[in-house]
């Protein structure tokens, strides 16, 4: 077997190490920069027309800020404050920073209490067996909680107080951290299928405290389900039933079994969660070795050139073999929606929404039930979408009307960003941008292209090379893209871009990305006119320039940087139901600390204030976070992570401590004596 091995080593300047990226992105930043397209970088299109001094000072947020405040914003910013003036935290950041730290522990505020609510392997299907590290089974976990759960949702169950459905991706298997004795070079049969169960989603009821509403324990509830990589799903879209997700399993290239390295997500006013298909390219095999060149240009985008997968499931299941199905890795890549209140129903991948690493879909409805998903391609380099529906929300909850819901992300128009340089329309210093359509996808079914030389089923089928010829804007990993719930404005964390400056002749360091080898990353606002997330065009600002407070190369929103938190690989976002201030998970702090989920002032005198709210363990990832009116909840992925370790050597032991082996958990927070949560 021809199968190349990457070297276990921690990327300079990043903290996460090569098992991790192995695993979870089949290393993708130690391979090629897929998009090699003359479109604009974001740094090129302001390099000249925004100076580096203007974001460093505090020009540069104050354009969208102001029309932050012009849309209903609790107030417009001030100007930055003295560090010799302290300013009094805004309410709901009352709470004691939790500082920068390597603990092997959930780390949370003074007057702060927290609780495991399930873990890998826990049950959840009613009569699952009890986790047995020892004796694992594909039967059991696919009855059973997923490994490395990362997007949370929690959906309320109408009518009744006292429970709702927890719904969590699961997004990727570290065999080495599962398995004792695992060998690389030749998995079991029993240990490819388990891998393959515990991938997916998986939808747990669970008890609410009557006082509080937060979530307390795990129930046995016929609405709980798991979807795993062999779960059949439904294509939906103009896609569906095209040649090119044609299989020899599926000759009518309509029913996918499972679903893939499930990353972030949403949920929709009508009760369902949407979760993004991100880096699906690592599990097929043999797209080195494909002949044809245009089917090669196509997979080669995408990441899908490599020889033998890492976790060799090709050898179990000829569709991830690209050399006997070609179309199988068609058929990933989607938004999926499912509807957590019908076990029954097969999820639907969504193909009108295009197709790429999707972080996640995030959704803002108008008053006249116009729906827009807002959508990140996590990679370097790429861009960021969104798709506006043609049809309208159906206020009822009759089984009519979520059924008609449920079809609303199969007709509309998506979107590709492009970004300039220039003053806002609010007077500061920032840029403008534009939203350019790819394809519309119509009623019928079909879909209509505006890219040159693309079909609309080409489009979504082959989405980078379509916002390519339209010159999107390559932006530094976009990851969540979250529209505010009050004043529309969308945020959009951009995680890092190493290759920035770091080879000959690669972009340097600029206005808008302030440094070569950006480690740390930023955070985006963009304000869309009128507040109208249907709106073509939008201004644009940094709300921060991630890393150590007391480098001059970073800022924050033009607050004082003695009293802000240290920040480094913002990933996902979420914003308070009473405050409205903005939470932001981590991945890859690389300023030699462990992750944590922080919040940020996004008005008013303390604007741009960062506070750490929590920290989780060694070598672990922050994700998912939901805030609830009196709790956090946070998924612990990956604990004990590192390249000397394995579930036979651990560096860790969270969450059950003694010898246990790390299990990636879902961990709620909240304030001991019962008051406000962030006081």
């Amino acid at each position: 077997m021809n199968r190349r091995l990457l070297p276990l080593l921690t990327r300079t300047g990043h903290r996460r190490s090569g098992t991790h990226c192995r695993y979870k992105c089949g290393d993708a930043c130690d391979r090629p920069v897929r998009n090699r397209s003359d479109n604009p970088t974001f740094r090129e299109v302001v390099s000249g027309t925004v100076s580096r001094r203007s974001v460093l000072g505090a020009g540069l947020v104050l354009g969208a800020s102001g029309a932050l405040a012009a849309c209903g914003a609790p107030g417009a910013p001030a100007a930055p404050p003295s560090s010799a003036a302290p300013v009094p935290p805004a309410p709901g950041l009352g709470f004691t920073a939790v500082p920068p730290n390597t603990a092997d522990a959930v780390t949370v505020p003074p007057g702060y209490a927290q609780q495991v609510l399930i873990r890998w392997g826990d049950p959840v299907v009613t009569g699952a067996p009890t986790f047995d590290v020892a004796n694992q089974t594909a039967a059991a976990q696919a009855q059973q909680f997923g490994f490395n759960n990362d997007f949370l949702a929690v959906v309320p169950i109408p009518g009744d107080p006292t429970r709702a459905l927890l719904v969590a991706n699961h997004e990727y298997t570290t065999e080495p951290f599962m398995h004792p004795g695992y060998d690389a070079k030749a998995p079991t049969p029993e240990q490819i299928a388990i891998g393959m169960a515990a991938h997916g989603m998986s939808v747990v009821a669970v008890s609410l405290d009557a006082s509080s509403g937060r979530p307390t324990g795990v129930l046995q509830d016929p609405l709980n389900r798991r979807v795993t990589a062999t779960t059949p799903f439904r294509l939906a879209g103009p896609v569906a039933g095209d040649p090119l997700v044609r299989t020899s399993a599926d000759p009518e290239g309509r029913t996918v079994l499972g679903t893939l390295n499930n990353c972030a997500g949403g949920t929709t006013p009508w009760s369902t969660v949407l979760s993004g298909e991100e880096n699906i390219d690592q599990y097929f095999a043999n797209g080195k070795a494909v002949a044809d060149p245009v089917l090669k240009a196509r997979y080669e985008r995408l990441g899908l050139d490599g020889e033998a997968s890492e976790r060799l499931w090709e050898t179990a299941d000829p569709r991830f073999d690209l050399l006997r199905e070609p179309n199988e890795a068609h058929r990933f890549g989607w938004v999926v929606e499912l509807d957590p209140f019908d076990p029954a129903a097969p999820p639907v991948k969504h193909t009108a929404l295009g197709r790429f690493k999707h972080e996640g879909a995030t959704v803002r409805t108008m008053p006249d039930g116009t729906t827009v998903a807002y959508m990140g391609d996590d990679e370097r380099f790429e861009y960021a979408y969104k798709f506006v529906s043609s049809a309208k929300v159906r206020p009822g909850t009759a089984p009519a009307d979520r059924a008609f819901n449920r079809t609303l992300l199969d007709q509309g128009t998506l979107f590709v960003a492009t970004f300039t340089g220039g003053p806002t329309e609010g007077g500061g210093s920032g840029g403008r941008g534009e939203w350019r359509p790819l394809v519309e996808s119509l009623p019928d079914g079909t879909a209509r292209s505006f890219v040159p030389g693309f079909s609309g089923t080409e489009v979504l089928l082959f989405t980078r090379q379509a916002a390519d010829v339209v010159g999107a804007t390559k932006m530094d990993r976009p990851e969540d893209v979250e529209p505010h719930p009050v004043t529309g404005a969308v945020y959009m964390a951009l995680t890092n871009n190493d290759e920035r400056g770091v080879e000959p002749g690669a972009p340097g360091p600029d206005a808008a990305n302030p440094r070569a080898d950006n480690t740390n990353g930023q955070v985006v606002e963009l304000v869309e006119d009128g507040s109208d997330p249907t709106a073509r065009t939008f201004a644009w600002s940094l709300l921060l320039v991630c890393g150590d407070p007391a480098a001059a190369d970073t800022y924050y929103a033009g607050f004082a940087k003695d009293q802000v938190s240290p920040i480094s690989c913002p990933d996902n976002l979420a914003f308070d139901p009473t405050h409205g201030h903005l939470w932001i998970s981590t991945d890859g702090n690389a300023l030699d600390a462990n992750d944590g989920l922080f919040a940020v002032s996004l008005a008013g005198a303390d604007r741009g204030r960062v506070k750490q709210f929590l920290s989780v363990p060694t070598g672990a990832e922050t994700c998912g976070p939901v805030l609830m009116r009196n709790c956090a909840m946070v998924s612990v992925q990956h604990p004990g992570e590192a390249d000397d370790a394995s579930i036979d050597r651990p560096k860790s032991h969270w969450p059950d401590g003694g010898s246990s082996p790390a299990r990636p958990a879902v961990v709620v927070v909240w304030r001991s004596d019962g008051g406000a949560f962030g006081t």
